[in-house]
């Protein structure tokens, strides 16, 4: 019989084990570097892309806030031409921290019906808040410009308050006329003591007609449509034109 041979490990070549950490173990590295180099990378083209995608996001975001910039100079800016200056004040407050413009019509019966909640409010409130009264006469009322420029005139003779009570307590009689009512308005005048010639002459002025035209282009650059428009340190007030409306208004500015 003969005898088997007994089987041994063999040596690799290296003197390792077949899977160790041989020439096996070497190509197998060499070929997972070779999977790693053959790997999808990024392209030259697709970084560009990449680049030129951040720079319109980078542009996008700078363009909105231009554009919100621009508005808010803009709302600014209508803000200012709410009040002047030379705006004609009846209440002033001490500290200034609450300022209500009203753009008016004399003819308006709308402001007619306002006037009395604001004379309340004005008496209320005095020292406590700058009250501005702003021409805004409307195409439809016959007499508003008249009444408006006898306002400006005896605003020239330092009566423009008392002109300005007068012609809404008087409204009734003059108001919703076709005829010209400057007549009445003279008499209004010589009521409150006005020198009458220089009274007409200021009315009839060309610098009279450009500062109602002044007020009439800040309400229109300020969103004013109809009267009596109100504004409460510069934001359109939205509410009814009411003693009680306008009060709560002012509290609220107040308490801001």
């Amino acid at each position: 019989m003969s005898k088997k041979r007994s089987r041994t490990n063999r040596p690799t070549a290296a003197g390792g084990r077949a899977g160790g950490s041989g020439p096996a173990g070497s190509r197998k590295a060499a070929d997972k570097a070779a999977k790693a180099m053959r790997a999808p990378r990024v392209s030259t083209n697709s970084r560009i892309t990449f680049g030129l995608l951040a720079i319109v996001l980078v542009g996008l975001a700078g363009l909105f806030v231009y554009v919100q910039n621009s508005s808010d100079k803009a709302q600014q800016a209508a803000g200012d031409r709410v009040v002047r200056a030379d705006s004609h004040r009846l209440t002033t407050a001490g500290d200034g921290k609450v300022t209500m413009v009203e753009f008016l019509d004399f003819e308006c019966p709308s402001c007619g019906q306002a006037f009395p909640g604001v004379e309340k409010l004005r008496q209320e409130y005095a020292g406590k808040i700058t009250y501005v009264v702003r021409n805004f006469p409307l195409s439809q009322h016959a007499n508003a410009q008249n009444a408006a420029r006898a306002a400006e005139a005896a605003a020239r003779q330092d009566k423009f308050e008392q002109m300005y009570v007068k012609l809404f307590e008087t409204q009734s009689t003059w108001g919703g006329q076709q005829q010209d009512q400057s007549a009445i308005f003279e008499g209004y005048a010589q009521q409150l003591g006005l020198d009458l010639a220089k009274f007409r002459a200021d009315r009839d002025s060309q610098a009279t007609a450009a500062r109602i035209r002044d007020d009439q282009s800040d309400g229109t650059a300020a969103g004013v449509q109809s009267t009596p428009s109100f504004f409460v340190n510069g934001q359109r007030f939205d509410g009814q034109p009411t003693y009680a409306g306008l009060k709560a208004a002012v509290d609220a500015a107040l308490a801001g």
